[in-house]
């Protein structure tokens, strides 16, 4: 579990995060959403220790996240950027592969059990019959499926995805985020996933935290979406909540 207290991040002295208190349910599809510049990459930045609080503490499992090595922290959180690496020259079996280094020795050989990890992150993942095929030359819902079998391979017991769908086309879109809610039922694996998109929060969230200009707005359960008057307040904007015709459940649309 994530606890967050009296955190601050600072930068050119202008506060750009400031969360008093936030729990971050281990096991649930959280979905971090807000406004361009609201600091929801700067969040999942400190939840992947990339970059430290100005003040206050980040706790994973009650320990200090500064306390985890690097190899230690990835043995229990993936974390997938928004900007993926370059991997020219990788096949989409070599990219999964990437996943177990945190499991291995520096001069450790790869054994069956690596095998059964990457093989089953192939089958989770339904992209068994690109693993020959080079990672960087894959369609762009394919190659995301690749770097979430990279994520699934490292078997950590959470997942941190900053934007996965935003170079998507929006049947991928759909398709990513279908998958990833599937591997969080099915598999008990935590999801924290910032999107900009509202209906795809509302459609997928499990949990939500919204912020606004560095700050929690509202954050809990995904009922909280449910509220005309608290989106227009989060966006600024008038929202409203209509039924969806095919689903039981709402859509979003800007009045």
């Amino acid at each position: 579990m994530y606890q967050l207290s009296n955190v601050k991040v600072i930068r050119d002295n202008r506060t750009i995060l400031d969360i008093d208190e936030l729990t971050i349910d281990p096991k649930a599809f959280t979905i971090v959403l807000g406004h361009n510049g609201s600091g929801k990459s700067t969040l999942v930045n400190l939840l992947a220790n990339l970059v430290r609080p100005d003040n206050g503490e980040v706790t994973l499992n009650g320990e200090p996240l500064f306390r985890y090595s690097r190899k230690d922290l990835a043995r229990q959180v993936a974390y997938l950027p928004q900007k993926l690496p370059e991997v020219a020259g990788l096949n989409v079996e070599e990219l999964v592969r990437l996943g177990r280094y945190p499991w291995r020795g520096l001069l450790s050989r790869w054994n069956m059990k690596d095998k059964k990890y990457i093989d089953l992150a192939l089958e989770q993942t339904n992209i068994v019959h690109s693993r020959n095929f080079l990672a960087d030359e894959l369609s762009g819902g394919e190659r995301q499926r690749a770097w979430i079998a990279m994520l699934l391979a490292q078997q950590s017991s959470l997942m941190i995805l900053d934007e996965p769908t935003s170079a998507l086309d929006i049947q991928y879109q759909y398709q990513i985020l279908d998958l990833l809610k599937c591997l969080n039922q099915e598999t008990g694996k935590g999801m924290i996933v910032i999107l900009h998109d509202l209906n795809l929060a509302i459609r997928y969230a499990t949990n939500v935290v919204a912020l606004k200009h560095g700050r929690v707005a509202f954050e809990g359960e995904a009922k909280k979406l449910l509220n005309s008057d608290t989106l227009s307040e989060l966006f600024s904007t008038k929202v409203r909540l209509i039924n969806h015709p095919n689903h039981h459940s709402k859509v979003a649309v800007i009045c």
